[in-house]
């Protein structure tokens, strides 16, 4: 690959359901299907080429999910089917992210290889699903009774698609000219007796000679689940064997600093607010659990819409046409806001009539535990795909051609309560006074302020105590807590136009060639609230994202049979591909992939490809505006640091003091690490970025011996690197080159208090990230004979990750391999067992999927597994946790009135997995892609 400083879209055979990819490579079923005369792949076309062929489905490692495969499911969604996948990685934004913020959440995602959901490329019916700013597809837009199937190559793909490519392609492919109509109603909830989910679609479709429009419609809603009502959630950050570890010092009880004994001090029950003798020292037994306000699964709620029309305009032309609206409304709601008058400069007037110590300005800090932060996202799509295809002939060759275009436009808008106004807090804790009515009211006896102007708040009351200022008071909660609303519009536009046939015959067949033409164009803006954009509120800044670019591109791919029918090689094909895509932002980049495949005999397949790929920055990475967050981090110029350089130049030079201890969230010292700021930091993008780029390899077997029929074995292996890795500049990273390494230049964006605390850091992104990842893919799937007592089927698929490195720095500066199978969600091994049994109108499906054990960092005063790895010079001391298998299981009926009855449970035993202190994709000590419960469901589904 190379690329100077500064297609998508694949057409997909019509293969009808019947003849649908099986979980494992299907070159032996088809083989058999046209043995017995039944079924005829010529020129069939797949995810992955954009050349018709009869093999052209082995060449490349595809996973497909027929519509009965995904039936045989409990899933409501296909990123939920997708996820478990055995080559899936973590869940991107998982659901259990409760403290995800911004305009991804909510989204379904998938990520392939944990190579990150920005990085596998999902299409609709072969073209692009519209993405977010920040380069997110979302996958719960697509009605789950519109999909036929969806194919999922394993491979890197950028020379046949272009940007993202990178893990693999998802194309879901949607029914087309179906003839009658069917309804369909889901219902379940989790054994917990939450999580009530609903969905019901009724498709309906009418077909003649020359075409047929199908339409379905869907409505789906999940209701959340709390944290408090789970144990593993429910009391604190480790679980409960640890209550109250990481419970917040900023209590909803409220408390001040009484600088006489320099002590936190809070009111004691029944106490007197105004009165100083009735405040006690602040204990750990008044600090707050955050997680009982706090969802564990948000709530999701969505409408969809989606038609297919398609016309024989001549016999050798056909207009079709794709229509999606839908609507994803989700909910979440994390704890009050935890209040510190120090990090607002908004300290309780000495003027106030609730202050404790009149006279004095005095600081507090207070949950907000009145008024829980929600946000409620609203995402409607429009997208509008339209294809003119046709066939002609030279010669003896037929040529298909298409000319198509794609608008695609989301909208999302974003409602947020519960942060506090700055602007109203500085009124409502400024000078207040009790008026001749008994009230209390702003300002002075002298210059009153109106009660429709502002409302005096006490935040040193208890939370659930009366009384004038507290926050239980509806009138102030509205004074003091605003809406906020940001909205956010993504376009892309595409033009594509292509070509694919036979140049001439070989030896061997024919020589296939596939050359094409795109022109796209992606737009984006999100626009946080006013309130964000000032700084006006107790939520996270942000600023504007806004821009767009433009690219052409013309992609050329070859298939080149050298041998056929011979001893030792059945089949030798090549496959050859190359794309250049010309960028309005950055440049030009040129990406190739190569293939081949081998048959030394009819029961035997060998396969294996090379290929580059890149990731152009997204509108986010290159025009976003700034946002801001609290980081954990350890400040090398603190004496709680490893390795600490206190009191050398480059820290005594920033007014670090001898003997400073870094400060966390409540200005206390620290007593862990990394540990989280009391300020905000502030992170943006980076107009200067170029694309990310990548090399892959796959290698595999396919074998289904002759003499078991109806057995396929596939063996893949797989490696890719990825180099120029967009990630963000990290604080840690910036502090060691500041103040360890020297570099001044790193010390620009940080900024410190008169007490060495840091208060303001920025940083941005930058493309310094590389990692590699090997691993292997094997598939066993075996249909057995079928019997008197029924047909049974296995479905064997597992993935083992050999390598998955990180390149890192230690505190030297110097770059490092961070090795991270087995920990931070990247399991060495999974693996999926399914087992089907069908007699007559009854039948049992079965699933076990397999997580092997994960390790993290020890944590102090926890349970650590391999303390001594350190003295032993195997690295830090770890925490290992044994293998989770969750188990799967559905009955169903075929009912005499045409219909399917269908009850089943994921999780049916209630698997919980282990406590992981280190809380991989999730908001809580949990792995954000386990089962959080037994869910049980029931299924009916009506065919007219």
């Amino acid at each position: 690959m190379n690329h100077r400083n500064p297609r998508s879209a694949v057409r997909v055979g019509l293969l009808p359901a019947a003849v649908a990819i099986a979980l494992t490579p299907a070159f032996a079923a088809s083989a058999q299907e046209q043995a017995e005369g039944t079924t005829t792949l010529d020129r069939l076309e797949v995810t992955g080429s954009r050349i018709r062929g009869a093999n052209m489905e082995t060449q490349q490692p595809i996973i497909s999910l027929s519509r009965q495969d995904i039936e045989k499911q409990g899933f409501t969604s296909v990123a939920d089917i997708l996820q478990n996948l055995t080559s899936a990685g973590s869940p991107a934004i998982s659901r259990a992210d409760a403290l995800a913020s911004g305009e991804n959440v909510g989204g379904y995602y998938v990520d392939i290889r944990n190579l990150g959901a920005q990085r596998t490329l999902i299409l609709l019916n072969g073209k692009r699903l519209g993405a977010t700013t920040s380069g997110y597809q979302d996958l719960s837009q697509i009605p789950m009774s519109a999909i036929d199937r969806v194919e999922v190559l394993k491979d890197g793909a950028s020379a046949i698609y272009g940007s993202d490519a990178i893990a693999g392609v998802v194309n879901v492919i949607t029914r087309k000219r179906f003839d009658g109509a069917e309804a369909q109603a889901y219902v379940g909830q989790y054994g917990e007796g939450d999580g009530e989910t609903q969905q019901y679609s009724f498709t309906a479709g009418s077909t003649n000679d020359r075409g047929g429009v199908t339409l379905s419609v869907e409505y789906y809603k999940q209701e959340p689940v709390f944290a408090k009502d789970r144990a593993f959630s429910a009391f604190g950050n480790a679980g409960p064997d640890y209550p109250g570890s990481g419970w917040s010092p900023v209590s909803h009880n409220g408390s001040w600093f009484n600088p006489a004994t320099e002590q936190w001090m809070t009111l004691r029950e029944g106490g007197d607010p105004t009165n100083v003798a009735d405040y006690v020292e602040h204990t750990a037994d008044y600090n707050a659990n955050a997680n009982q306000q706090m969802l564990l699964s948000t709530g999701i709620e969505r409408r969809s819409v989606f038609a297919n029309a398609n016309y024989d305009i001549t016999d050798n032309i056909t207009f079709n046409a794709d229509v999606l609206y839908n609507k994803r409304t989700t909910d979440q709601q994390i704890a009050g806001y935890p209040y510190q008058s120090g990090a607002f400069e908004t300290p309780l007037s000495g003027d106030s009539a609730f202050n404790p110590t009149p006279g004095t300005d005095v600081d507090f800090r207070r949950r907000l535990w009145e008024v829980p932060r929600t946000t409620k996202s609203d995402l409607e799509t429009y997208r509008f795909a339209g294809t003119l295809s046709g066939i002609f002939e030279i010669g003896s060759k037929i040529w298909d051609w298409d000319v198509g275009a794609l608008i695609n436009r989301n909208n999302v808008t974003k409602t947020g309560h519960g942060d506090m106004s700055l602007i109203a807090s500085r009124q409502a804790l400024g000078p207040s006074f009790i008026n001749a009515d008994g009230v209390a009211q702003c300002g002075t006896a002298a210059s009153p302020i109106g009660l429709d102007s502002c409302r005096p708040w006490n935040p040193l009351l208890p939370n659930g105590v009366a009384g004038q200022g507290s926050l239980s008071d509806p009138e102030l909660q509205k004074f003091l807590f605003p809406y906020f609303t940001d909205t956010g519009t993504t376009r892309t536009t595409s033009y594509t136009a292509n070509l694919a046939g036979s140049l001439f015959e070989m030896p061997a067949g024919d020589l296939g060639i596939a050359v094409g033409y795109e022109h796209r164009k992606e737009q984006g803006r999100f626009v946080p609230d006013a309130f964000a954009q000032s700084g006006e509120s107790t939520g996270l800044a942000a600023t504007t994202t806004d821009g767009s670019y433009s690219l052409d591109e013309v992609y050329l791919e070859l298939n080149i049979p050298v041998l056929a029918d011979m001893p030792f090689a059945q089949e030798l094909t090549f496959n050859v591909a190359g794309r250049y895509s010309d960028y309005s932002n950055f440049g030009d980049t040129f990406n190739g992939k190569f293939g081949f495949t081998w048959r030394p005999m009819e029961e035997l397949l060998v396969r294996g490809t090379w290929a580059e790929g890149f990731r152009a920055p997204t509108i986010s990475d290159l025009y976003g505006g700034v946002g801001s967050s609290f980081e954990s981090y350890t400040d090398p110029c603190g004496i709680g640091a490893l390795n600490s350089v206190n009191g050398n130049a480059a820290c005594s030079g920033a007014g670090v003091p001898l003997g400073y201890v870094q400060l966390g969230q409540g200005l206390e010292a620290c007593t862990g690490y990394p540990c989280q700021t009391p300020d905000q930091f502030f992170a943006g993008s980076n107009p200067n970025l170029l694309p990310e780029t990548s090399t892959s390899r796959t290698a595999g077997l396919v074998w289904s011996p002759r003499w078991v029929q109806g057995l396929d074995i596939s063996l893949d292996w797989y490696n890719y690197k990825l180099t120029n890795m967009i990630i963000e500049d990290s604080v840690d990273r910036i502090l060691r080159d500041c103040y360890v390494l020297g570099n001044a230049e790193r010390c620009a964006g940080v900024e410190r208090a008169a007490d060495g605390h840091i208060t303001n850091l920025f940083y941005g992104l930058t493309n310094l990230g590389e990692m590699e990842t090997e691993g292997y893919d094997l598939g066993v799937k075996y249909r057995l004979p079928e019997t008197s007592f029924g047909q049974f089927n296995v479905d064997w698929q597992t993935s083992y990750v050999s390598k998955y490195d990180e390149l890192g720095q230690n505190s030297a500066g110097e770059n490092i391999t961070i090795g991270l199978v087995g920990e931070e969600g990247v399991f060495r091994v999974r693996s999926n067992l399914g087992l089907t049994w069908q007699l007559n109108e009854f039948g049992v499906s079965y699933m076990a999927r397999y997580y092997s054990g994960v390790s993290e960092a020890c944590v102090p005063n926890r349970p650590c597994s391999e303390p001594d790895r350190y003295q032993n010079g195997e690295g830090a001391a770890r925490q290992k946790t044994g293998s989770n298998t969750f188990h799967d299981l559905q009955f169903n009926w075929q009912a005499p009135w045409n219909a399917t009855i269908a009850i089943g449970a994921n999780n049916v035993f209630d698997k919980v997995g282990p406590i992981l202190f280190t809380a991989p994709d999730s908001s809580f000590p949990y792995y954000g892609g386990f089962d959080i419960g037994r869910f049980v469901y029931m299924k009916y589904q009506q065919r007219f």
